[in-house]
């Protein structure tokens, strides 16, 4: 997708790209309580009067950060589809991508769907254009695949609550203290044949064929 907070020149570019870097790395280490500018420019190896120059302060950050987890999500969700290259197997294939992507970036994917950052709420241009944006593959798909008079659009939300409904529950109870009467055993490959079924009884209830 077309970055809003990335300039056109490659050194820009690359020094910007090294400050997010630096920013996912103290997220994934200390969480949103150590997402700060200090702390990132400290990870960077830089000053803060460097990060402020950049982003403009901890919320111009945080919106570039924000942009850019929802730009690796749309790489994801565009992984090389099964052989036949349509069908519910490759809608499949994007709702497999989408629980990778939430359950090896948790942080990222708590910044982009959850107020992890409780005082953080990204800029409602960009927010609405990222969200378009990368979920505008999933639509795509759907649409080869719904049933005659179906609207793409909402049988792509509903799938995506799906998806997101299953994945994020699976998340908040691996990042909790086990419960030893859980009905579902914490494997993942339990887990995922459990988020597969969840997903395929949407297909079905969509009427989603091909």
């Amino acid at each position: 997708m077309a970055t809003r907070h990335l300039s056109t020149r490659p050194a820009e570019q690359h020094q910007r790209g090294r400050f997010l870097d630096a920013a996912l790395a103290v997220l994934a280490d200390r969480g949103v309580a150590g997402l700060t500018v200090r702390g990132v420019a400290e990870r960077a190896g830089a000053s803060t009067i460097t990060v402020y120059t950049r982003f403009g302060g901890r919320t111009g950050l945080l919106d570039a950060l924000y942009e850019r987890a929802f730009d690796a999500l749309g790489e994801e969700l565009r992984t090389p589809a099964p052989a036949d290259g349509e069908g519910v197997a490759d809608l499949l294939a994007l709702a497999l991508a989408y629980r990778r992507f939430a359950l090896e970036n948790p942080a990222r994917y708590g910044l982009m769907f959850e107020r992890s950052v409780h005082d953080y709420d990204p800029d409602p241009e960009l927010r609405s254009g990222v969200i378009r944006t990368t979920f505008a593959e999933l639509v795509t798909k759907i649409s080869r695949v719904a049933p005659a008079g179906a609207d793409p659009q909402e049988c792509g939300y509903l799938f995506w609550t799906a998806m997101h409904g299953l994945v994020s529950v699976e998340l908040t109870i691996s990042l909790q203290s086990p419960l030893d009467e859980w009905f579902l055993d914490p494997a993942d490959s339990v887990q995922e044949a459990t988020y597969r079924r969840g997903v395929g009884a949407m297909i079905t209830g969509l009427g989603l064929h091909g």
